[in-house]
């Protein structure tokens, strides 16, 4: 007598796959709220620019800005501040989908999770590059912030479509 295997992926290999996918997301988001939080701490220090982003593609610094024109150093603040915010808030939400909807099998918390970030990548990066604002110091973090959470996403995925084949 031999024994038969399944082709079927079981149970467990679902929830280990939604377990490490929702793992995977939450690190990716918790990356964004760090990033979010280099843009606070860069506004109030000397360095003023974003990361990665230095004379070869600002031609001033912060001193420059402010004696120019105070009103546009403080316009600026405000954007690093109102960007610091939103990649901090998008990876908050997306890390609560990701850890409490997506970890236990919820498709609507994956669908929330992923299309936030591709939401906001889609409209915050191309504007980097006609700029030249594309340096890899810049975007090289956020980059990779995005490869682990599309590699927890796509293990999230599989768990996820195990889970209903099999339920």
């Amino acid at each position: 007598m031999t024994a038969s295997t399944s082709a079927v992926p079981g149970p467990q290999q679902a929830a280990t796959a939604l377990r490490v996918g929702a793992g995977l997301m939450t690190l990716g988001a918790a990356a964004f709220i760090g990033y979010g939080v280099l843009f606070v701490i860069r506004n109030f220090s000397d360095s003023f620019l974003e990361l990665g982003i230095g004379p070869g593609e600002v031609d001033v610094g912060k001193t420059q800005i402010q004696s120019f024109s105070p009103t546009l150093a403080h316009y600026i603040a405000h954007l690093h501040l109102a960007v610091a915010g939103f990649l901090a808030a998008t990876g908050l939400a997306v890390g609560f989908l990701a850890w409490f909807g997506v970890r236990r099998g919820q498709l609507w918390a994956w669908v929330g999770a992923v299309a936030a970030p591709v939401l906001a990548l889609a409209v915050a990066l191309p504007a980097h590059y006609p700029y030249n604002l594309d340096t890899a110091g810049h975007l090289g973090p956020i980059y990779v912030a995005t490869v682990v959470f599309v590699a927890g996403a796509l293990a999230a995925l599989v768990g996820l479509l195990e889970q209903r084949t099999a339920g």
